[in-house]
């Protein structure tokens, strides 16, 4: 069993920058895949990115790769997402999810309770 809390969450005005971390309970954390998605107002959860077991690999969708990062300290149990360039699409609830890895919601076991991120334009 896993537990993961997300925190970093606020508003921001356009192209400023946010850092969200999700903190993990228990001694599997490395097992796992860690992923970030988020869900807007009135639509569907979205991948946003997620990082391989080690850290060594990561993943993003096309709407953030070049302002988004994802990593990963094992030691701490966390997974961080750097936000730079935010824009108002950005707007949504973020979550982040334990599992074996990928773009779909289906791979992950685990998931936190989302924290928000808004920003004004």
């Amino acid at each position: 069993q896993v537990q993961l809390v997300e925190s970093g969450g606020g508003l921001v005005q356009a192209g400023g920058s946010l850092r969200l971390s999700c903190a993990a309970s228990g001694r599997t954390f490395s097992s796992y895949a860690m992923g970030w998605f988020r869900q807007a107002p009135g639509k569907g959860r979205e991948f946003v990115a997620w990082i391989t077991r080690s850290g060594g690999i990561s993943y993003y969708a096309d709407s953030v790769k070049g302002r988004f990062t994802i990593s990963r300290d094992n030691a701490k149990n966390t997974v961080y997402l750097q936000m730079n360039n935010l824009k108002p699409e950005d707007t949504a609830v973020y979550y982040c999810a334990a599992g074996t890895g990928g773009s779909l919601a289906s791979s992950y076991l685990y998931w936190g309770q989302g924290t928000q991120v808004t920003v004004s334009s």
